[in-house]
């Protein structure tokens, strides 16, 4: 793994140095302290805000979703009637061998001492026993104006251990229950997280710099741009109303470390290459910034602008991570192009001990791995491109075995005890719902849709609940298992059933159902979307159509493999029962926009060469060997950073991580170093083809050819 170019078509004669005048020796020494001043304020001004974002994410279903859902309208109208919103539990007694009457009269007892203790909405709580006699389960709705949902859980959880009878096994489940258990798991994450992502960070940096310093720098500014990013990101949620959930700041950390870190990887491997050949650092970092720059920030734009396509999404959980994510990039490229700069002109050369890029000195020179790599490609571009391709396309394959969507009980990577709850409510009761399905009708039309929901194909039973605000609820329970196809397909039949006296359908299986639908909605708005953007900025620094093609179609190649190496995990290896919703859509959004990166890198290097006068196949083994290490060390440490997403308890992130790690890997030493120089190698010129230039010149005198632009970012 390298983190610089080992060779150089023509080394460049060393600068001389310069007298600088006193004037701008005064500037070169002042510029990069005022810097460094001004994002110490920064971070002073940030670090009040930063802290505070924890306490407005909104982690709930109904958060995730549109105003125009029907579970959505439901949750408000609940909220104004009586009691407001509710924590809707379950609790569930189970003995192995039976219940005993001493048992039973334990049940009764607690339930009434929670009656006592809290205030009870809607139906007054009663018991339903097995047909095995061995469980029985109590739904219990609290007011809202008890507490928070976890904190009333935790209060209900103390109540029930006290006085049980030895052997009886108590557990509190249903929503409320695995509502306060996501909640407790989401706010336990974000410390081990950052830790886990900094440690997997240094040490990478570790071994690509070999440096007891150098590895410092990089890493203390990338905490620099995440601390600033929170601080803005809960600036956007006062302001704007963004929804930012946990999993949003969780990715938004991830991010801002692996993208921060490729940006320095590119930036110090330019800087390093730049001493040899200038005796002043500040120079040598101003040539650097110079000729990685145009790429740097076309990388930066086509993941900002693929992150704000999801501003297009009804669902607010993706939408607010588009604009989350958005900030994190744009933290951490600021922080990355100007106070990583600061520091390492004051520190100087010395930063890289003990290998210190000597003035004068030439790079490592030879035939190394890259140039190897890319004289085989040149020399077989059809056996490695159809290689390539079949590779990429046999693991795409994998998608048809991904599993079906998440059921709740499902979502943990762990069991708490509203997932122990469900599992043995699933068992006792197989023909019988325990999650009860809320329905809510204008009061004047109560008579009528409940007798509609009573006649409706699926519903073994119902009762009446609250009433207030012109509302009155009703409590379905459907015959079909929780978050199940045929419970789906029963609440479709309520909506229909009770659209004509204007009911609505909610709850939290109507929750989930809403959010798959809109789910799938969303990826066809915005799959389109990431692509048109990310493709049209690829045109604007390529300038060519071809190119941006090839890296799009390349991209999108690897989404779908990676997928499919998902769809090969998940069940088979992970053991993982389901897979969110959402997944497709987000994987696809960042495997896309970061994954363009890797590609900029190639192919801007790739067109320098050829505006330098380079023969195309000669431009790519250049380009190969100049780029390889470096996007390689890049690759590694952006996959390793997702990776940690997978240690944390929830499916959701370990399926996430998991994706986005194995396709930023496969695009890294598959995509990037063979396919798409493959395919530029079979396409030659053609390959910087655009309407605008066509016709101007001929190649071979037979056919218009390409002219390839110069592009200025100070090459030598």
């Amino acid at each position: 793994m390298r983190a610089e170019p080992t060779s150089a078509p023509s080394p460049t004669p060393p600068t001389p140095p310069t007298p600088l005048s006193a004037g701008t020796g005064r500037t070169r020494r002042a510029l990069p302290w005022a810097v460094i001043a001004l994002w110490i304020v920064v971070l002073a001004v940030s670090g009040v805000f930063a802290g505070k974002l924890s306490g407005v994410k909104h982690d709930d279903a109904v958060d995730y979703l549109p105003a125009s859902a029907q579970s959505t309208q439901v949750a408000r109208i609940q909220q104004a009637m009586p009691g407001g919103g509710s924590t809707d539990l379950v609790l569930v007694y189970r003995r192995a061998g039976g219940l005993t009457a001493a048992d039973r009269a334990a049940v009764q007892q607690q339930t009434d001492a929670l009656r006592a203790a809290f205030p009870v909405v809607g139906a007054a709580p009663h018991t339903v026993t097995a047909a095995d006699g061995r469980t029985a389960m109590v739904p219990v709705a609290i007011a809202q104006n008890a507490g928070k949902p976890e904190d009333v859980v935790k209060k209900v959880r103390t109540q029930l251990a006290d006085g049980r009878p030895d052997g009886l096994t108590v557990l509190v489940g249903g929503p409320g229950g695995a509502q306060a258990d996501a909640r407790e798991v989401f706010g336990s994450v974000d410390g081990p997280l950052l830790m886990a992502t900094a440690g997997v960070v240094a040490l990478l940096l570790i071994l690509t710099y070999r440096s007891p310093f150098l590895w410092l720098v990089p890493l203390g500014v990338v905490g620099v741009a995440a601390g600033t990013s929170m601080a803005v990101a809960y600036g956007l949620v006062e302001g704007f109303g963004l929804t930012v959930s946990s999993m949003s700041s969780s990715v938004m950390t991830v991010l801002i470390f692996g993208a921060g870190t490729d940006y320095a990887l590119l930036l110090i491997s330019r800087y390093r290459d730049e001493l040899r050949h200038t005796a002043d650092p500040y120079q040598a970092m101003a040539t650097a910034l110079r000729r990685v720059g145009p790429a740097v920030l076309t990388s930066a734009a086509t993941v900002v602008a693929g992150l704000l396509c999801l501003l297009a999404a009804d669902l607010n959980s993706s939408s607010g991570l588009g604009p989350a994510g958005a900030v994190g990039i744009v933290c951490a490229l600021a922080a990355m192009t100007t106070l990583l700069p600061a520091v390492l002109v004051l520190l100087g050369r010395r930063v890289f001990w003990p290998l210190i890029p000597a003035y004068g000195a030439e790079p490592r020179t030879g035939r190394g791995l890259y140039r190897r790599i890319g004289e085989l490609v040149t020399r077989r571009p059809v056996v490695v491109l159809v290689a390539s391709m079949a590779a990429v396309g046999a693991l795409a394959l994998g998608i048809g075995n991904l599993p079906g969507s998440l059921r709740q009980d499902d979502t943990f990577t762990s069991t708490p005890d509203s997932v122990a709850a469900g599992r043995i409510l699933q068992n006792a009761f197989p023909d019988h719902s325990t999650q009860a399905v809320t329905v809510v009708v204008p009061t004047a039309k109560a008579a009528a849709a409940e007798t509609a929901v009573r006649g409706t194909a699926g519903v073994a039973s119902t009762a009446p609940g609250r009433t207030g605000g012109g509302w009155s609820e009703i409590s379905v329970y459907p015959a079909a298992a929780p978050d199940s196809p045929a419970e789906h397909d029963t609440i479709r039949r309520l909506r229909a059933a009770t659209a004509p006296e204007h009911g609505l359908v909610g709850g939290t299986s109507a929750q989930r159902l809403d959010t798959a639908t809109t789910s799938s909605r969303d990826r066809n708005l915005v799959v389109p979307l990431v692509i048109g953007a990310v493709f049209l900025l690829l045109a604007a620094l390529l300038r060519s159509l071809i190119a941006p093609l090839l890296l799009t179609a390349a991209t999108v190649a690897v989404w779908g493999a990676a997928l499919g190496i998902g769809g090969l995990l998940f069940g088979p290896v992970l053991g993982l029962k389901g897979m969110d919703p959402g997944l497709p859509l987000l994987t696809f959004v960042f495997l896309v926009a970061l994954g363009v990166d890797y590609g900029i890198f190639l192919m801007h290097r790739m067109r320098e060469e050829t505006v330098r006068g380079a023969e195309p196949r000669k431009a790519i083994v250049t380009s190969l060997d100049a780029t390889g290490g470096v996007i390689a060390s890049a690759g590694i440490v952006l996959a390793a950073t997702f990776s940690v997403l997978t240690s944390m308890p929830l499916v959701m992130m370990v399926e996430m991580g998991s994706v986005i790690a194995l396709g930023v890997l496969l695009d890294t030493f598959v995509v990037r170093t063979f396919l798409v120089p493959g395919a530029a190698a079979l396409l030659g010129r053609r390959v910087w083809w655009a309407p605008w230039k066509a016709g101007r010149r001929g190649v071979d005198g037979s056919a218009p050819a390409v002219e390839v632009e110069p592009v200025r970012v100070g090459s030598r």
